[in-house]
């Protein structure tokens, strides 16, 4: 029911990563290439990718990789992208894949798996409180990115 992606899948992860992108309405920041996708989930190994098969065709994806929580003082799953083709969804696909997810993170020894969930997203929000995730309402994320990413990076030198 499930595999790991290999070296190969590369040009079907992008196809993944742009149907999320488009079903969140955010397809122009898709800059993402196969050899980018390549480079960094398995030159550097980066992320991990796994799909969840019917008849043996990719019809959903989880993006992963491991991030570290100090207060636990072990490593967690942090998972980047979820998504099930919209012909594939209400069959338990994307619950087979955070259940998968979960497992990986037992089997690893982790302490949490977390994501992040767009606020407009209430299909995804319903689905993922059924599971019993809970929100961090405590918490807001921040990011440094593009231009000023590379500012910020040029005045610490």
């Amino acid at each position: 029911m499930f595999r790991y992606a290999n070296r190969e899948d590369s040009e079907l992860i992008l196809g993944f990563i742009k149907a999320l992108a488009k079903y969140e309405n955010m397809e122009d920041e898709v800059v993402a290439t196969q050899e980018t996708l390549s480079e960094w989930i398995f030159d550097k190994k980066k992320a991990e990718v796994i799909f969840v098969m019917e008849d043996g065709k990719e019809v959903g994806f989880a993006l992963f990789f491991h991030n570290f929580s100090t207060f636990l003082g072990r490593a967690g799953i942090y998972l980047e992208d979820l998504f099930v083709y919209p012909e594939y969804r209400k069959k338990g696909y994307g619950k087979a894949l955070i259940e998968e997810l979960a497992r990986i993170a037992v089997e690893r020894q982790c302490g949490r798996l977390e994501w992040c969930c767009l606020d407009w997203n209430k299909p995804s929000i319903d689905f993922y409180l059924s599971l019993g995730a809970e929100p961090m309402s405590d918490w807001t994320i921040y990011r440094v990115s593009g231009d000023r990413l590379k500012e910020m990076g040029k005045e610490n030198k």
